[in-house]
């Protein structure tokens, strides 16, 4: 019996230290799981498995923990087009071509889910040199302009250096044309650099997210009902003081105002 008693007291202690040893490694388990956050690669091979909503969560979570870029929301866009959830696709299409108009493939895919809208668009003629401006501003991204503005301006401190400093009549010539076409082009460049991050700063724009939305005179429900507008529209924001409703434009110039609830900032 002694023995039996003996026996007992010696394995409690054991079995005492395997449940602790198990709690532990439970505890280690669920931290493991608790702190596992999906990369870009889990996000892509979910998305060529077919599994869009996965994909979704798991392109957003990278987009939180990492931050965004074009790509990302590019591909966002195309899980939520496969989806057929074309408000949410333009959406993030649009904030692609926000960070990287230079993208063709971002423009492709915007297009693309564009003419799956209900809305067709007739905006307003330009003038030709907002035409021209626009186009330009799309060749390059932010940092691509600001990269370029960097080695126009060296470009033209070097010419006005060998302007300064050489004694043959025909280099200063030479280098006083160029030098003086450097800098006009390093400006220029300069402006689109500020112009994109303008626009990536201000977040005028949004898109429509409810199926539809009847665009007001005033910014209230008892408001003159102007004209009907569906999800996937884009709208300029002109006032958004107001708590609960926002002025917007349209790309044609008309202008109404619309509830905050029903739209999405770019």
């Amino acid at each position: 019996m002694k023995k039996i008693i003996a026996l007992l007291i010696a394995i409690v202690p054991v079995l005492a230290f395997a449940q602790e040893e198990e709690g532990m490694t439970s505890l280690v388990a669920d931290s493991a799981q608790i702190s596992y956050v999906p990369t870009l690669s889990d996000a892509d091979s979910a998305y060529i498995q077919g599994d869009y909503l996965t994909a979704i969560r798991m392109y957003e979570s990278v987009i939180e923990n990492q931050g965004v870029n074009a790509t990302l929301y590019m591909n966002l866009g195309n899980c939520w087009l496969k989806r057929d959830e074309i408000a949410k696709a333009i959406l993030n299409y649009e904030r692609a071509y926000l960070i990287d108009p230079s993208d063709p493939d971002i423009r492709f895919n915007l297009e693309l889910a564009r003419t799956k809208t209900v809305d067709k668009v007739n905006p307003v003629n330009q003038l030709f040199i907002v035409v021209w401006f626009k186009k330009l501003l799309a060749v390059l991204d932010v940092n691509g302009w600001a990269v370029l503005t960097v080695i126009l301006f060296a470009l033209t401190v070097i010419l006005v250096g060998i302007l300064l400093f050489s004694k043959k009549s025909g280099i200063r010539k030479i280098s006083f044309s160029f030098s003086v076409f450097f800098l006009l082009l390093s400006i220029l460049s300069f402006i689109f650099a500020t112009t994109q991050m303008g626009n990536l700063k201000e977040r005028d724009t949004a898109i429509i997210m409810s199926p539809s939305v009847t665009v007001k005179s005033t910014p209230t429900s008892a408001g003159t009902d102007l004209f009907i507008i569906h999800e996937g529209r884009k709208v300029k924001i002109l006032d958004s003081s107001m708590k609960e409703w926002v002025e917007i434009r349209l790309e044609d110039g008309n202008t109404g105002w619309i509830p905050v609830n029903v739209m999405e900032i770019i």
